[in-house]
């Protein structure tokens, strides 16, 4: 990935475990998100949180001392849910395990989606399919965009930003 761009990109839970259904793992994602913001190494357009992955759009602006924001974002995520499993749910710990040299778990699948938004339709249209994302029949988790809350649909219907997160993507197209 260059830098200065941006992305429509997908983390998936490992073997799509329905693990982001808590509400305490949703706010996990959205300080992490938080604070690469606040440090001004990404812009982020629009997401959603879904039960089992996340969408972004997002432009990676600067690298996290040796690393890229999204390697800094997979990290401290699954680092803080692991956290948790293991002080709160630790008979769904096991479902994370792994037998790899640098990690014992794995909360996101490798290789997550990223594609280079390179046109203003192209991030429309992907604004468009993470808003409406929660409202698939498969989820069925709002009546419209902008009542499900773990989303940017809420931002770009009234401009209120619950989460201090979102830049408008009209500030870059």
């Amino acid at each position: 990935m260059n830098l200065l761009e941006v992305y429509f990109w997908t983390t998936t839970v490992k073997e799509w475990k329905y693990l982001l259904k808590q509400d305490k793992y949703k706010q996990q994602i959205i300080d992490s998100l938080k604070e690469l913001v606040d440090k001004q190494l990404i812009n982020v357009y629009a997401f959603v949180v879904m039960p089992n992955h996340v969408h972004l759009i997002w432009e990676l602006k600067a690298m996290n001392g040796k690393e890229m924001p999204h390697a800094s974002f997979n990290k401290k995520t699954a680092h803080e849910i692991i956290k948790d499993l293991k002080q709160n749910h630790p008979k769904v710990l096991p479902y994370f395990e792994v037998n790899e040299k640098e990690r014992k778990y794995r909360v996101w699948q490798r290789d997550p989606l990223a594609i280079l938004m390179d046109k203003k339709i192209k991030v429309e249209q992907k604004i468009n399919y993470i808003h409406n994302n929660p409202l698939q029949e498969k989820w069925n988790l709002a009546k419209s965009p902008d009542e499900y809350y773990w989303s940017s649909a809420k931002f770009y219907e009234s401009g209120i930003d619950d989460f201090g997160i979102l830049t408008h993507y009209m500030e870059i197209f």
